[in-house]
This record gives structure tokens, C-alpha cells and sequence, in this order.
């Protein structure tokens, strides 16, 4: 069973805790973190190595399980799965807006927690590798300074954006999106100036300009052409 090493229990019942810790034992689990209060478990995460929690509901305090949960994801990426004795529609209904990973109720087997689990990680890893996907398809590294963001349509030189007029960045955008290939004259003009009657000196002048600005960016014209950008 694929399970995270690091793994935290919030349960105020010792008798729950032991059990969850003993089945969790059985597997590669090197760290296993219990707190039977909100206040002790938010300040462990600062320093912990926490990849998962078991999250009872009604934990002892005047936070339970369902408003430290939501603090929590303000401030970590973690997968959460719910343990508790109630399964009424309201509480239900809490858990569910929280999108949680896992709900496991009271009674629960060795095989519920494994088989809950099992699957609540296998679907936090996936989700997060799907998220990576998306960003590095968005975000195309040009070279050790430049990124562009097509989704922002930004530039960003050592990770800050720099200014650029609205033909600056018509231009940048399009040779960014046609990363390592020549884009011509025409193309260029016609999508820059939205197919206006333009002079043709008016692209030279546009990129002589975002040259004078930006040096070091690896803008390369090819005469007769047109123009591209090259990863370093």
C-alpha cells in the first residue's frame, strides 16, 4: 500500500489513537504525529514533516476537527481525511465543502482506514502532479533569467515582471508561443497591429525598442524573415 512517511492524527480518544497508530505501523510509515487538541496539532505544522492527517471531527477545545482543517489548508497543501462518530447531513455537508480526501466513520476496520487511505493519497498525488503539468506547460523558461506566462501574458526577468508596453507584449507573446521558431514579418505585423495597414519600418522600430530595453534577451532576426526567440 502506497502511504505517505509522514502521517498526523488528531484524536482526542487515546483508545482511537492507539488503534490508528497500530494499523498505520503495518506499512512504511516512518513518523506518526498524535494531538488530541486544534492548538497543539496548528503548531506542529509548523515544524513538521506532515504529508497526510487523520482529522477526528469533534476534537476537544473550542476548535473542532472541521475549522482547524480549514485553517490548516490556508496555509498547507495536505491531504485530509475526516474520522467521526456522526454522520449526520449538516456534518456531512461541513466536510464535503472542504473537499476532503476521505471520510472514515465510527466504527471503522483496519481494511477502512487502508483501503481510505490508499485511495485519498493515490488522488492527492495525482492532483498535485496535475497541477506541476499545468504550470510548466504555462510557464516556458527561455533561458537562466527569462519566463514568460502565457495564461498572464508576463514576462519576468529573476522571477520579476518586467513592464512592457501592449505591442511589447503582443510581440513577446507570439515569439513566446512559437518558442525556437521563426515567426515572419508578416504574421507579426498582422497579429501586433490587428491586420492594419502598417509600414513595415513600424516592426523594425517595435523591436529595436524592446531590444534597447531587454539586451540580454535572446531575441534573434533573421533578414528577409522574420524574427524568434531561442532557449538557451
Amino acid at each position: 500500500m502506497q502511504l505517505p512517511k509522514h502521517i498526523m492524527i488528531v484524536e482526542d480518544e487515546t483508545i482511537t489513537q492507539r488503534y490508528l497508530k497500530d494499523i498505520l505501523g503495518h506499512y512504511a510509515v516512518e513518523t506518526i504525529e498524535c494531538y488530541d487538541n486544534a492548538e497543539d496539532a496548528y503548531n506542529a505544522l509548523k515544524t513538521s514533516s506532515c504529508e497526510m492527517i487523520l482529522m477526528d471531527i469533534n476534537i476537544k477545545g473550542s476548535i473542532d476537527g472541521i475549522q482547524l482543517a480549514r485553517k490548516i489548508l490556508q496555509h498547507h497543501t495536505l491531504p485530509i481525511v475526516f474520522i467521526t462518530a456522526h454522520s449526520d447531513q449538516d456534518t456531512f455537508q461541513e466536510v464535503l465543502d472542504l473537499s476532503p480526501y476521505g471520510f472514515i466513520a465510527k466504527p471503522f476496520s483496519a481494511k477502512d482506514v487502508e483501503m481510505t487511505l490508499q485511495v485519498a493519497y493515490k488522488r492527492f498525488l495525482v492532483q498535485e502532479s496535475k497541477k506541476t503539468q499545468e504550470e510548466e506547460g504555462d510557464h516556458i523558461v527561455i533561458d537562466k533569467h527569462y519566463t514568460y506566462s502565457k495564461s498572464l501574458r508576463k514576462l519576468y526577468k529573476d522571477d520579476q515582471e518586467v513592464k512592457l508596453n501592449s505591442k511589447h507584449i503582443k510581440l513577446i507573446d507570439i515569439l513566446c508561443r512559437n518558442i525556437d521558431h521563426t515567426v515572419d514579418y508578416a504574421t507579426l505585423r498582422a497579429e501586433i497591429w490587428d491586420n492594419s495597414d502598417i509600414a513595415e519600418s513600424a516592426l523594425r522600430t517595435l523591436v529595436y525598442s524592446l531590444r534597447k530595453q531587454l539586451p540580454d534577451l535572446p531575441l534573434a532576426s533573421y533578414s528577409k524573415v522574420g524574427y524568434s526567440i531561442k532557449r538557451a
